[in-house]
């Protein structure tokens, strides 16, 4: 438990020290959170300043991660992008909200972990690069992101506490707008927290025309050809948080809810068309006369649908679309376009598939126990033991044309345990600080059988139906699919100060992560369902398999920082670091007539991948900086920042590049603080993407240069924010981004007319003017 006295400098964050004695008392708050060590070695932060500044920009929560140096995200829908830590993504990452492990319940990702929390809802940040604690680590190889909203908020002994804040935002690109409303009644004891936040965006639009056509395939509607379409959404988060104290002791529970009625995806062939998600999260920490105890306890069930957005084509099949269905007319004289892998059943296909509803339900439940012991001469040993289920349903109703009578179960009956236990230890001694830490966890796996469109429960042999459907469905019915692997972690973690000015730190791990339920048991190799399996957004359709074995990555990286006494007036830091993967999760093209890999490669073009093992490295340097460059003039206080990343990522076996590597980056910055104003002028720089995946057909990307203005105006009780983004309106492409497939017919073959071409990259925002207020009261 502490006591924290909030107070406001009259200049602002961060303002100078001829300001520093104007200090203004706001309030006097009891603050009881989770104490102990904190995990900082060999982690980076987010400082509030930081996350104020990057919520009025983005209804993203993974996208405020991009300040650190060495983090990206793939492009995605407008709350859900994925985010990349040096090169690796996705569930290659731990990712944890609140304490809770989260799952992305869609075989597209679309409601990714970060989405579940707003930006305005985020209190602290801190991620996790490469060599990760064990207690903080496992199932991933990549790095973890551990997110938490604020903790309950207690009043002075005899005293009540009621306070609130609520927000609000507009951005011009894509006419984006909403707002955040948070209110909390507390006692000495009790504490009673609302959160709730609205978000939703038009199309954006990029900095030029980027396609040939505005053709969507909705009768009456058409995209300009520089608006990027399926790229709307609306999204709205709320939660109520209690908490409880008695001495050293906290108890907080908390349910939260998710609705995000529609987010489209400009790189994926459909679009989540509703998404449930309802949380429950309980925590204790406590203080023993042994060290500190911490427990958890959480369960998450997300309903998700997926189908055609407004900006793709709905209605499929040679047939008529019903009276009063919108009267599409597509493109040759027909109502309704062909469906990519179609063949005639008894001569003819009757009537249109109505879209292509998708369904998936997932359970994800959790327990985790952490204990922190003090040893002696300041030593601590930490113990853990976790538990985690996840159950996952995946189906397809049949929507008309070939795909009747029966439903398409893409899982059935998808299982994933994970039970874990770890040790660490942390040293101090001298200028050392050592984290020594294993982990050992056993992932058991299991789905049931499956079928396609076109059979009953238990297709046994035959070629029959569209894409192989009964042929896929017997071989995969036919295996052993119950899976069990054993991962160890073992990671060392040393941090010497050498004095005030100097730091270095050494990191070495071996991380294990074993597949997704996707990654296993996906098995269609027709190319519609497998388009539907796409985590990545290239536009190709994956094929899961069942013989995969867990990654493990080999790690190895040094940090040195370089600082003034206080680290205010100047300090850089650079690390290298390099990683050996085994059992890498990669791709091969699929050839589905003869179910094997291809022998000739399908080039400039989309295609069907399976995912196999096979070997992987990765290295690469991360640089932060900045420095003083004046205090205390007419005009301010200005400080230079400088960020820069590269990574480069290739496949042992092939010598093919890793997919999606970001290119060398570097964000250049000139930061004025004048009174309670904060103003910042940004160049982000971006290399050529040359270096990309010839197996998935990774499309390369143009170098390119933007300009940002910021400015932040900030009171006692409210703050205003205004800036501008990529300020001269510049047209890029996005490194990450993936293929625009955001409109039209999206389930065809590429071909001649209307159909999404290989070759167009999803383009970056162009110009977009933005403000924000929030008010304290």
């Amino acid at each position: 438990m502490k006591r924290i006295v909030l107070a406001a400098v009259a200049g602002g964050i961060g303002a100078s020290s001829a300001l520093a004695d104007e200090v203004v008392t706001l309030e006097e708050i009891m603050v009881t959170a989770p104490q102990g060590t904190p995990l900082d070695v060999g982690s980076t932060t987010l400082s509030p300043a930081e996350l104020d500044l990057g919520r009025a920009r983005t209804s993203d929560t993974a996208r405020l991660l991009t300040d650190i140096p060495g983090v990206s995200t793939y492009g995605a829908g407008g709350v859900s992008s994925l985010p990349v830590i040096r090169g690796l993504a996705d569930d290659r990452l731990r990712t944890k909200v609140d304490g809770m492990d989260l799952v992305a319940t869609c075989p597209n990702h679309m409601n990714s972990p970060l989405s579940y929390i707003d930006p305005t809802a985020v209190d602290s940040v801190r991620v996790y690069a490469g060599v990760t604690p064990v207690s903080v680590g496992g199932d991933s190889i990549g790095g973890s992101i551990l997110v938490q909203s604020a903790p309950p908020a207690f009043a002075d002994p005899g005293k009540q506490l009621t306070r609130g804040e609520m927000g609000t935002f507009y951005r011009s690109n894509g006419n984006a707008w909403g707002g955040n409303l948070s209110g909390t009644h507390a006692t000495e004891s009790l504490s009673l927290t609302y959160t709730g936040a609205y978000s939703q965006s038009d199309n954006y639009r990029a900095g030029g025309d980027f396609k040939d056509d505005d053709f969507t395939g909705r009768a009456g509607h058409t995209l300009d050809l520089d608006e990027v379409g399926s790229s709307a959404f609306v999204a709205t988060n709320q939660s109520v948080k209690l908490g409880w104290r008695s001495g050293p002791h906290l108890l907080d529970v908390t349910l939260g809810r998710q609705h995000i009625p529609y987010e489209n995806y400009p790189n994926q062939r459909m679009d989540m068309t509703d998404n449930l998600s309802d949380q429950f999260n309980l925590a204790y920490t406590g203080t023993q006369s042994w060290g500190e105890l911490k427990v958890r306890a959480y369960y998450e069930h997300t309903q998700h649908q997926m189908d055609f957005g407004d900006d793709k084509r709905y209605w499929y099949g040679p047939g008529q679309p019903p009276s009063g269905s919108g009267g599409d007319t597509a493109t040759n004289g027909s109502a309704c376009a062909p469906i990519s892998g179609s063949t005639m059943v008894n001569g003819k296909m009757v009537g249109c598939a109505a879209g292509m509803p998708m369904d998936t339900d997932g359970k994800n439940g959790g327990l985790n126990f952490s204990a922190e012991l003090p040893l002696a001469e300041g030593d601590l040993l930490r113990l853990g033991a976790e538990y985690q289920r996840y159950r996952l349903d995946d189906w397809w109703n049949a929507s008309g044309a070939g795909m009747w009578p029966y439903t398409f179960w893409n899982i059935n009956d998808g299982r994933r345990d994970r039970y874990a236990a770890f040790g660490e230890w942390e040293i101090e001694q001298d200028r050392w600080t050592q984290i020594l830490g294993a982990r050992l966890e056993v992932v058991e796996m299991d789905a049931g059988s499956v079928h396609g469109y076109n059979l009953g429960s238990a297709p046994t042999s035959g070629v029959g139906g569209m894409g192989n459907q009964t042929r896929d469905a017997a071989l995969f019915n036919a295996e052993d699919r119950t899976k069990s692997d054993l991962n160890l972690d073992l990671s060392w973690i040393a941090r010497l100060t050498l004095d005030p000015h100097q730091t270095y730190t050494i990191g070495v791990a071996q991380k294990t992560r074993s597949p997704n339920l996707y990654e296993r048991y996906t098995w269609s190799t027709w190319q519609m369902a497998a388009f539907m399996n796409n985590f990545v957004g290239d536009g190709n359709g994956y094929v899961g398999n069942l013989d995969l074995d867990p990654e493990v990555a080999r790690t190895l990286s040094l940090t040195a920082d370089w600082h003034d006494a206080s680290a205010e007036r100047w300090g850089i830091t650079v690390t290298p670091y390099y990683s050996d993967v085994s059992d890498y999760i990669d791709a091969v093209q699929w050839d589905a007539t003869t179910n094997a890999p291809r022998t000739v490669p399908v080039v400039d073009n989309f295609t069907v991948l399976k995912y196999v093992n096979q070997s992987a490295y990765l290295y690469g340097l991360d640089l932060s900086a900045h420095a003083l460059m004046a205090r205390g003039t007419d005009f301010g206080d200005f400080t230079a920042r400088v960020l820069a990343s590269y990574t480069k990522g290739k496949n042992r076996d092939t010598d093919d590049d890793l997919y999606n590597i970001m290119p060398l980056n570097a964000k250049l910055s000139i930061e004025q603080m004048l009174g309670p104003w904060r103003n910042t002028l940004e160049g982000e720089f971006v290399a050529a993407k040359d270096d990309v995946s010839d197996v998935r057909n990774e499309m390369p990307t143009a170098g390119y240069g933007l300009a940002h203005l910021r400015s932040r105006y900030e009171t006692k009780r409210w703050s205003l924010e205004l800036g501008v983004e990529n300020l001269f309106d510049r047209f890029y492409d996005l490194p990450l981004g993936g293929a625009y497939v955001g409109q039209g017919t999206t389930m065809t073959i590429p071909a001649a007319g209307n159909d999404p071409q290989w070759g167009t990259p999803v383009p970056g925002p162009g110009r977009s003017f933005y403000a924000a207020v929030n008010v304290k009261f």
